[in-house]
């Protein structure tokens, strides 16, 4: 039997300051992942950087045939960047991860071994979130709680520090959908999965890209991908206001009718901020699902791909995508020469 193969796919945005260190460390524990396992390729993403990241896995890719970079046309984001890499990730397995060694590249060979022993899905599971504000903290609770009571889908602690078998890869390629939360969509799936723990390390090279906005946007496009509940919640709001409105009503009538009416204006002012409060609100959230929807309609690709250095065996197959062929088949490689 010849040996099973193994790639990795690193999404990277401006990590100039330590990608050049932190890739050797990550070659380091993956170039023997296993026993009959081999490394196949270690695949960058770059996700549209502005500083000098491109340049260096440029250089990387050209000088050592293990490295291969994708490099995108814009930012178009992590989940699309996971996406890009995914597609011409070539292997009988493959893992992701991020490239600041957050992700601890020593867990490589023990996700190889569980694999090896029949779980399709083998995750990486943050037992110590690591150093971290209380505020981020606080949001990250809160997201977690959030969505499990939505979508009863419990992802706390869960990570994008994954090792996926083929087949699994090929099922995730092939969702449809452009707008992506790629633990939740894995998790969806229901492959057999193993949880590793593993405990976040300080971050190299850098601060996070990750602004608190980011992360609230983030945020709401995984909760409305996959929960319906707040369109629901909204019929709920409305009807718990009614019965609000009809109580506030028979109470105003019957002061009025005994002659214990007070004058003013309070009651009509409280109860006019209630119900438009609540009419903004319920129109916010339509627009969120309205907005998704208009996103989803246009057909556009998730990514559109500026080169390729060091392109896998199967690349002519995948890419270009024609454009015809790409609007119709959901294909989102393209490339401009």
């Amino acid at each position: 039997m010849p040996p099973k193969t193994l790639s990795l796919v690193i999404p990277v945005f401006n990590e100039e300051v330590a990608i050049e260190r932190n890739l050797a460390e990550i070659l380091r524990h993956a170039a023997n992942p296993g026993d009959d396992v081999i490394l196949k390729r270690i695949i960058c993403v770059d996700d549209g950087s502005s500083d000098r990241t491109r340049e260096i896995l440029s250089r990387l890719a050209r000088e050592n045939s293990l490295f291969m970079l994708i490099s995108l046309t814009r930012n178009f984001g992590k989940e699309a960047a996971m996406l890009a890499g995914l597609k011409l990730a070539e292997g009988d397995a493959v893992i992701v991860m991020d490239s600041d060694l957050q992700h601890p590249p020593a867990l490589i060979p023990d996700m190889v071994r569980i694999w090896q022993s029949g779980c399709m899905v083998v995750e990486g599971y943050k037992s110590h979130r690591g150093r971290e504000s209380l505020s981020s903290k606080l949001f990250a609770e809160g997201f977690y709680a959030v969505f499990a009571l939505l979508s009863r889908q419990d992802l706390r602690n869960h990570s994008d520090f994954k090792l996926l078998d083929r087949r699994v890869v090929e099922e995730y390629c092939r969702l449809p959908e452009r707008g992506r939360f790629f633990r939740g969509l894995v998790n969806w799936m229901g492959f057999p999965v193993a949880r590793i723990p593993f405990q976040v390390a300080e971050r190299s090279g850098g601060d996070s890209t990750w602004s608190r906005i980011r992360r609230l946007r983030f945020s709401i496009d995984a909760i409305t991908s996959f929960s319906a509940a707040p369109l629901q919640l909204i019929g709920w709001i409305g009807a718990v206001t009614f019965l609000l409105t009809a109580t506030l009503s028979l109470i105003a009538l019957y002061q009025k009718f005994t002659g214990r009416a007070v004058g003013g204006f309070t009651t009509v002012i409280l109860l006019t901020l209630l119900v438009s409060s609540v009419l903004m609100v319920s129109i916010g959230i339509m627009g969120i699902y309205i907005g998704k929807i208009y996103e989803e309609l246009k057909f556009r690709p998730s990514y559109y791909v500026r080169e390729i250095i060091g392109e896998p065996a199967h690349a002519e197959a995948t890419w270009p995508v024609p454009q015809e062929q790409s609007s119709r088949a959901g294909h989102d490689v393209d490339t401009f020469r």
